[in-house]
Order: C-alpha cells, then sequence, then structure tokens
C-alpha cells in the first residue's frame, strides 16, 4: 500500500471556479513551468474555453512536498460539471478517495453542488469542503458555511475559504487534501483490476484507456483484458498525465495514469469497465459498470445532399474520442440522407454539432431533439421509439410511455411561484420543498424528460433572474396519452418536422407551428398549404399565398381577349407548377419547432 498517494476530483456547480482553482493548484505544486502556464489550463479544447465548462475528464498528477516534510504525489481529476456528463462524473469519483466540495460564496450551494455532494458521499469519498470567491466584494462567506453546515453537517473547523483567483488559502487546501484524504487501499501483489474513468483515440497509439489502477501493477508489454466488452489487447505504453503524456514501465495499485490498448475505437474501452490480466484476470470486474445510454436524438443531415460522404466521415472521426456519441444512417423525404445521433442531453448535442461545424467544417441541418419513446403493441411486443417518424400506426399501439425524470430546483423563495408555475405548465408532478436557508428553497418534482430537454434550462433562469439552477436523473417509463403530429407541406408529409406531444398540447402546438412556418416558408408561385395534422385528422392549416408575375405589362393596349389569353396561360401554367413544384424547407423552420414547442409548454 502507498501511503504517499493521494487521488481527489473537485466537485462544483458550473462556474464555481473549478478550473481556475486547478489552475491555482498547478502552480503552486510547481507542475506546469510558469511560462508555459495560461488560464484554464486544463480545459485544453477551444468549446470548452469558449463556453467556460469543462466536456471532457482531465487528471494530472503533481508532486507536492507538505509541512510535514514529506513529499506527495496527488493526482487530480478535473470532472465535468454539466448534468448531461453526470455518469462520467460518477465514475471520476469511483476512481478517486477523496473530494474538494467547491461552493461559490457569491451564488452559495445549488442543485448540481448537492448531486455531485451526494455522489461522492454514496461511494465513501471523504469531502473537503470549501468555500470559493471570498475576495469578491459581495461573497456571503458566513452565510455559505452556515448553508454547508445545514446540507451536510461540516462543522466549522471542516469549512475551508479561498479565493482560487488570488490564491488565498490555496496552500491549506493542498495540506487538507494530505492530512483529510486517505492514501489508496489496493494492494500491488493482488491480480491487476483497474478502473477506466474515460478514454480517448491517439492516431499513434490507439485507444488510450484512461485508468486508476485499483490492484496490481500493469507493466508496459503485457497483455490486458478489458472485461465488460471481453476484449484482449496489448499495453503498448503505460503512463502518467503531467500534463502531457510520461511513459513509465509500470502503474501499480492507486496510481492513476493511461494505458495504450492499441484498441481502433473506444466503444471498445468503455468509461466504467476494468481492466485486468489478459493472461491471470481477475474474477470480478470493479462495481458501477453500466454503459453509456443516449438520452436525447436528432437528426443530423447536409445543408448540401452531395456533402453526405464528408459529414458520414466528420462522424465516424468524432465518434474516435466520444463513445457516449452514437449515429446511425437515416433517410428524410424532405431533408435527403443523413444521420439519426443519439447524445447524453442537449448540451451534448449542442457541443457535437459545433465541432462538426468548427473542426470538421460541415454544414449541418439539424433537426428537433426527441427523446426515445417505447410503444407497447397490440400483441405485447416493446419497440423503442427514437424517431417520431417512427412510430407506428396508431391503431396498432395499445400504449406509448415515455421517461420521467426527478427534477431538482433551487431557487431564491421570492421566485418560488414563478418555478412552480413553469414546471407545473411542464405536466410536472410536485414531490416536496424544502428551504436550505432563509433566503433560498429546493423544490423537487417529477416530469417527463421530453419537457426537461426543451429550453427548461433557459427559462428557469429567464423567470428567476438567473438565480436558479437545476439537476435532474432518470427516474422511469410511464404511460401517457400522445400522438405523433404532423407537419404536411403543399400535402406532402415533412417527417423530419414531425413531433410527438400530449394530446391536451397538440393543437396549440399545431396552430403555433403552422403560422410561424407561414413566416419562414419564402413564396412561390404556386399557393402552398401548411397543415399539422394528427392521424389523418388535420387540426391546423396556414396557407402561403403565390408570387403574382404581372403578365399583362406586355400589353400596351389592343382587344381585351388578348389579356385574357395570357392570364389563362398563366392560370394553366400555375396549375402545373402545382403538380410538380417542391418547396424548399429553410434550417430556421427546424429550429422553429423547439420554438413552439417552448412556448406551448410555457402556456
Amino acid at each position: 500500500m502507498r501511503d504517499d498517494i493521494r487521488a481527489f476530483a473537485i466537485l462544483a456547480h458550473i462556474d464555481h471556479g473549478k478550473t481556475t482553482l486547478s489552475d491555482r493548484l498547478l502552480d503552486l505544486t510547481g507542475t506546469i513551468p510558469s511560462r508555459q502556464m495560461r488560464e484554464q489550463f486544463l480545459d485544453a479544447m477551444e468549446l470548452e474555453r469558449e463556453k467556460g465548462i469543462t466536456i471532457k475528464a482531465h487528471p494530472i498528477r503533481m508532486r507536492y512536498q507538505a509541512r510535514d516534510g514529506k513529499t506527495y504525489t496527488l493526482y487530480l481529476i478535473d470532472t465535468p460539471g454539466h448534468v448531461d456528463f453526470s455518469y462520467e462524473v460518477s465514475r471520476s469519483i469511483a476512481a478517486c478517495e477523496g473530494a474538494v466540495l467547491l461552493v461559490d460564496a457569491t451564488q452559495g450551494i445549488e442543485a448540481q453542488t448537492l448531486a455531485n455532494a451526494y455522489l461522492a458521499l454514496e461511494h465513501g469519498l471523504e469531502i473537503i469542503p470549501v468555500v470559493n470567491k471570498i475576495d469578491l466584494p459581495n461573497a456571503q462567506v458566513e452565510q455559505t458555511r452556515e448553508d454547508l453546515k445545514s446540507a451536510f453537517g461540516f462543522t466549522d473547523a471542516e469549512i475551508l475559504t479561498v479565493s482560487a483567483k488570488e490564491g488565498t488559502g490555496v496552500p491549506e487546501l493542498l495540506e487538507a487534501v494530505v492530512a483529510r484524504v486517505p492514501p489508496p487501499k489496493g494492494s500491488a501483489d493482488a491480480v491487476l483490476r483497474g478502473l477506466i474513468f474515460d478514454s480517448k483515440y491517439d492516431s499513434y497509439k490507439g485507444v488510450l484507456a484512461y485508468v486508476r489502477i485499483v490492484e496490481g501493477v500493469v507493466r508496459v508489454g503485457e497483455r490486458v483484458l478489458l472485461m465488460q466488452t471481453e476484449k484482449l489487447a496489448d499495453a503498448l505504453e503505460v503512463g502518467f498525465f503531467s500534463p502531457d503524456l510520461r511513459p513509465v514501465d509500470a502503474l501499480e495499485a492507486g496510481e492513476v495514469g493511461y494505458v495504450a490498448t492499441g484498441l481502433k475505437t473506444v466503444a471498445d474501452c468503455r468509461v466504467g469497465d476494468t481492466l485486468t490480466s489478459g493472461v491471470t484476470p481477475a474474477n470480478e470486474p470493479l462495481p458501477g459498470y453500466r454503459p453509456a445510454k443516449p438520452m436525447v436524438f436528432a437528426g443530423f443531415y447536409p445543408s448540401n445532399s452531395d456533402e453526405y460522404p464528408e459529414l458520414r466521415e466528420a462522424l465516424e472521426k468524432l465518434r474516435l474520442n466520444d463513445a457516449a456519441f452514437t449515429y446511425e444512417p437515416e433517410s428524410s423525404g424532405a431533408l435527403g440522407h443523413g444521420f439519426r445521433c443519439g447524445f447524453l442531453g442537449v448540451l451534448h448535442m449542442e457541443i457535437v454539432q459545433e465541432r462538426l461545424e468548427r473542426e470538421y467544417d460541415v454544414d449541418l441541418i439539424a433537426t428537433a431533439p426527441s427523446v426515445e419513446y417505447r410503444a407497447i403493441l397490440m400483441g405485447g411486443e416493446e419497440i423503442a421509439i427514437d424517431n417520431p417518424a417512427a412510430l407506428p400506426d396508431p391503431g396498432s399501439i395499445l400504449e406509448i410511455r415515455e421517461p420521467w425524470v426527478k427534477v431538482t430546483v433551487i431557487t431564491p423563495g421570492t421566485f418560488v411561484g414563478n418555478v412552480m408555475e413553469l414546471v407545473q405548465n411542464r405536466r410536472g408532478t410536485y414531490i416536496d420543498m424544502s428551504y436550505l436557508d432563509p433566503q433560498r428553497a429546493m423544490l423537487r418534482y417529477e416530469m417527463p424528460l421530453g419537457e426537461v430537454i426543451v429550453d427548461l434550462h433557459d427559462q428557469l433562469k429567464s423567470r428567476s433572474q438567473g438565480y436558479a439552477s437545476m439537476d435532474y436523473e432518470l427516474s422511469e417509463y410511464r404511460a401517457a396519452d400522445l400522438v405523433r403530429l404532423d407537419i404536411l407541406v403543399g400535402g406532402q408529409r415533412v417527417d423530419a418536422l414531425s413531433m410527438i406531444v400530449h394530446r391536451d398540447k397538440s393543437y396549440k402546438t399545431g396552430l403555433g407551428l403552422v403560422t410561424k412556418l407561414k413566416e419562414l416558408i419564402p413564396r412561390q408561385l404556386f399557393e402552398v398549404a401548411i397543415q399539422a395534422a394528427i392521424g389523418g385528422k388535420v387540426i391546423s392549416r396556414a396557407t402561403v399565398q403565390p408570387l403574382r408575375k404581372n403578365v399583362l405589362a406586355k400589353c400596351y393596349g389592343g382587344d381585351v381577349t388578348r389579356k385574357r389569353k395570357l392570364l389563362e396561360k398563366q392560370k394553366e401554367g400555375k396549375k402545373r407548377l402545382k403538380l410538380v413544384g417542391n418547396v424548399e424547407i429553410p434550417q430556421e423552420a427546424f429550429l422553429a419547432v423547439l420554438r413552439i414547442k417552448d412556448e406551448a409548454a410555457s402556456r
């Protein structure tokens, strides 16, 4: 057992200073030379730096000489903070013995602070509570300390105060990590078992497994086995992050590093899997593994159908570094050939879309996000529906089930009424309400996931002047009175605009959508009918009036029969156009689906 190792994660709500604190720790331990140091050092991706969020876990090894004279090896695993990546957070936590729970002194405890803290407690981690941003003039340090004591039962002596920006209190935090976080328990003499908490693809070394060695030793050249996927590989290289890849001969129990496997796809090396010896494998894997399951689905189509091969190639390359992202080919009558993509959440979808457009220069049309429904057919068969257009004929369906989630909202007391109204309008079911302190309330609801992904977070921020925060977790599937709302343009169903909605909201949603599409679809030389329909029943209609060319402009006189003849010829031409004419639907129309669903939910 190595008593000089400490492995810990930093847990915080978005924008509470997690990455800034990481910078100070790297600075203080001398891990990064001062000439190479920059702000948000561990956020290597351009999108991470731009959005100010952590998208991928970033482990790093630090050496620290404590005040007791001993030199300790500290492993920091910088975890994503957004609810979309909660499974990755749970695996990162499982790879540690301790956690720094960081709370912004100006904002207090928020929804993801609670969610991540409870996750750490479930894994039996030693938690070090830290109040950050004490240097700001509006910091409420004492109030935040009281909140931490009442929410989690911490004592005054356990709570540290720091300013990650200025470095105040950070040396004391490092000493607390050394003193409070227990060393790893695993033995180097046991059979190899390592927890994979992340992976990425390297074009020279294949898949790099980011691994915490729980027991045993992994050496260069050894045969290794991934227990869940049953894939055998060779440890081509092992090493640690400092922050670049630093090869070593072996990683032993308690250490955090990487193993270059030579595998060609990250799907073979999944987050949560157990790495063991390929010669003498362990009897059972480490607990807690589950495959990452997409929660949100959307269609990605190239703006120009000729760019389909480029989009497919871009998706293949992106998939190499994101095992949670899935895609499969699909075709749409309106948009041609494209792909049905699965994501962990709406933020994950936005990141993938932005990366495709920026890094691979692909011009995309993205359909509105949807969740996975389950249809029970008359014969008792259950099928998963991740594309509304694929829903079977209503006559063959016994019931449709939708995913429900448990939602936790933390908001100042003055906005409780606004939040309750918003959530209840989205079919939320009230569970309970409690007060974290005299000013802030915690509301818990159950509601359909489909209502959560459509802009609920933005609406919460809008109705609470930016103060409310939200976290959610999947609960179960429940039967509901759901119908498929189809949009017909010029008599043709546009499958990419189809959506599954609750019957009670179908009329308002259909009316709002056809009205919006009437504004967005350009006028043609013929009349275009836009209809919303449920099955064979049209529930709403709008008409785009035709453009009229002045065919009489060239008639400066002459008999009226000449003018009539020209008008009749134009009329016949328009009839023929109507039969063969195609209506081009702009990208804004697909974005309108999102806005209309949100407006209907907010009513």
